[in-house]
């Protein structure tokens, strides 16, 4: 996974994360990549620092941190509650369906084996890649507590039907 700092055609600056720098550039070329504030798709990569650990061994600096866990998605919709019980704008649905097929076509469905694949790529078992299944809110958390990066994702019906 590479995390790219993007600006909007407006100016505004958002990051997001992509399988690789070739799946950014399949998504923008198809307009797939969006700005959160205002929906525009004319976005680039903006300037960014790169993130380089500093030196160890030299006084005053700290050692390396360990590289940050692979991101990993459950693609499990929260339960109706009061803030789910209105209708999505219409904006918000299409942008959820075009990030479903996004995670559709690039991740593999691992079902209620979410977490224990989740481990399995984690602790180097298995090969590392992206993934989304279902996973409880119990699973989720100790996945979270265990330092391996979940999100849950609105799973909303396909556009196509």
């Amino acid at each position: 996974m590479i995390r790219f700092a993007l600006r909007c055609a407006k100016a505004h600056e958002f990051e997001s994360w992509f399988k690789d720098g070739a799946a950014y550039d399949r998504m923008a070329a198809a307009g797939l990549v969006e700005c959160p504030v205002c929906g525009d798709t004319q976005v680039v990569k903006a300037l960014m620092t790169p993130r380089i650990g500093k030196t160890p061994g030299v006084k005053g600096r700290p050692e390396p941190a360990e590289a940050p866990p692979v991101p990993v998605s459950t693609a499990v919709a929260p339960p109706p509650g009061p803030a789910a019980t209105g209708a999505i704008p219409a904006q918000v649905l299409s942008m959820l369906q075009r990030l479903r097929s996004e995670v559709e076509k690039n991740c593999d469905y691992v079902g209620r084996d979410f977490a224990d694949e989740a481990r399995r790529i984690h602790s180097g078992e298995t090969e590392n890649r992206g993934i989304y299944g279902e996973a409880s809110d119990e699973e989720a958390d100790a996945l979270r507590e265990e330092g391996i990066g979940v999100a849950r994702l609105p799973w909303v019906p396909r556009s196509d039907g």
